[in-house]
């Protein structure tokens, strides 16, 4: 038995460093799958806690992860470890019944479950969780009850502050498609031989003499045109295919022109500027964009867009409201959300590749970079004079352009400061692991038994 309870810990607590750490590497993830259950359970009214129960429910399961392995309070986190097994197994199976939301978001983005895949995890995991449960009036805890529960709270805290720095940047580590380094156009592509979605079409037709509405195959359908009118039909997902792993990627003009193809074929730089909802983005990232619309003008291999998700007719009033000075193309929100966790974020495409990523935070204005450029920027921002204007309208400057720089040139400064953020990165992933090897070289607190 006693091998059995220290293979249960191992495991649970394994099992719940992933689920947590993956939930705090994205906390903004976990608090839309929050929100699409207030949704699916007509409680909306909760959704401005979506992201404090994100952050607070990814620390507590790493927690809980490690305490486990390390033994720490034994009696009370094995029924603290029941309580909480019991309430989201039964939680999976009224999903896994209904099915209001497909993915549970257990894991994040790094692992997808069905909610009968969930479901039948979690039963497996109750076998370990009874296993500990069952035995829990043999276990002793030791007598530094203080120092264990200091070590459990700043281990906690610590949690939630790793999954603030990811919410107010981008992702330690991005399990979504479009991460940085990913060809787009590969992921989109449907390899031959793959099984593909199946559907179940009913066609129903009325018959003229008993007014009755029959459903039909569309190998069995009535010919007789005469006694048959067909009335509707419906098709069934009867199987699922496969699915690329993007799918989703259109971004619409406003004459309804998706511009995907025209931005991966761009040799150049096309830089997206993400909001899937404007009036929550950051009005002064907003109004610092239009510094990087201006180098659309000085450079002929660079193009900015700025989409959202928004309605017309709020972004005609943000646009008019904070003088802009562009437009914003239409995309979907859940796409917008799932290519870059932050409202507005930034993301560099070269010939079809994401080269980069940033948090509006994170993204450098075009004086960081060039501060020449604000200059150039200006000048070609001036109204031109009548004369000009009448070259131009006569046709004498058939092409005319204020080219004067290669976006090539912003680059080095743009990988620098690109670079200075992973430096970033690498100091928040050695303080995450250095607490983890502190952890595990604290066994003088209190020593591991089985």
């Amino acid at each position: 038995m006693k091998y059995i309870k220290l293979l249960s810990r191992i495991i649970l607590g394994m099992v719940f460093i992933f689920s947590g750490f993956v939930k705090a590497v994205d906390p903004l993830g976990s608090a839309y799958k929050f929100s699409d259950y207030f949704e699916a359970f007509d409680l909306g009214f909760l959704g401005f806690s979506a992201l404090p129960l994100s952050i607070l429910l990814a620390a507590f399961e790493l927690v809980l992860g490690i305490i486990l392995i390390l033994g720490y309070r034994r009696k009370t986190m094995v029924v603290i470890l029941f309580w909480f097994m019991l309430f989201f197994t039964s939680l999976t199976l009224i999903l896994a019944i209904f099915n209001p939301v497909s993915d549970c978001g257990c894991f994040g983005d790094a692992l997808i479950l069905t909610n009968w895949q969930t479901f039948l995890k979690n039963v497996v995991l109750m076998v370990f969780v009874l296993a500990l449960y069952i035995q829990r009036k043999g276990e002793r805890d030791s007598g530094r009850p203080v120092m264990e529960w200091a070590m459990m709270a700043s281990i906690y805290v610590g949690a939630c502050l790793f999954s603030v720095w990811n919410y107010k940047h981008l992702p330690l580590i991005d399990f979504r498609a479009y991460d940085v380094g990913t060809v787009i156009a590969s992921e989109m592509k449907v390899p031959e031989g793959v099984p593909v979605d199946e559907y179940e079409t009913t066609l129903i037709y009325r018959d003229r003499e008993t007014g009755k509405s029959t459903g039909f195959t569309i190998g069995d359908y009535p010919k007789d045109t005469v006694r048959w009118e067909f009335v509707s039909s419906d098709s069934r997902l009867v199987k699922k295919g496969f699915d690329p792993p993007i799918h989703d990627f259109a971004l619409m003009d406003q004459y309804g022109t998706n511009l995907v193809d025209q931005i991966l074929a761009d040799p150049g730089y096309s830089l997206l500027m993400v909001s899937d909802d404007l009036e929550k983005a950051d009005k002064k990232a907003l109004i610092r964009a239009k510094e990087w619309k201006g180098v659309e003008t000085l450079a002929d291999d660079f193009s900015f867009y700025a989409v959202t998700s928004s309605p017309t007719e709020a972004v005609d009033a943000l646009v008019s409201t904070l003088e802009l000075g562009y437009n914003f193309f239409s995309a979907d929100e859940i796409l917008l959300k799932t290519i870059v966790r932050s409202n507005p974020g930034f993301m560099l495409i070269s010939n079809g590749t994401i080269i980069g990523k940033w948090a509006y935070r994170d993204f450098p204005s075009v004086g960081d970079l060039n501060p020449e450029a604000l200059e150039l920027i200006g000048n070609a921002s001036v109204p031109m004079d009548e004369d000009a204007q009448m070259l131009i309208e006569s046709g004498i400057y058939e092409d005319f352009s204020f080219s004067v720089l290669d976006f090539d040139t912003f680059m080095p400064a743009l990988i620098y400061h690109a670079g200075k953020s992973g430096i970033e990165r690498g100091v928040i992933i050695s303080f995450v692991l250095g607490i983890l090897l502190l952890i595990l070289l604290s066994n003088w607190i209190v020593p591991i038994k089985t």
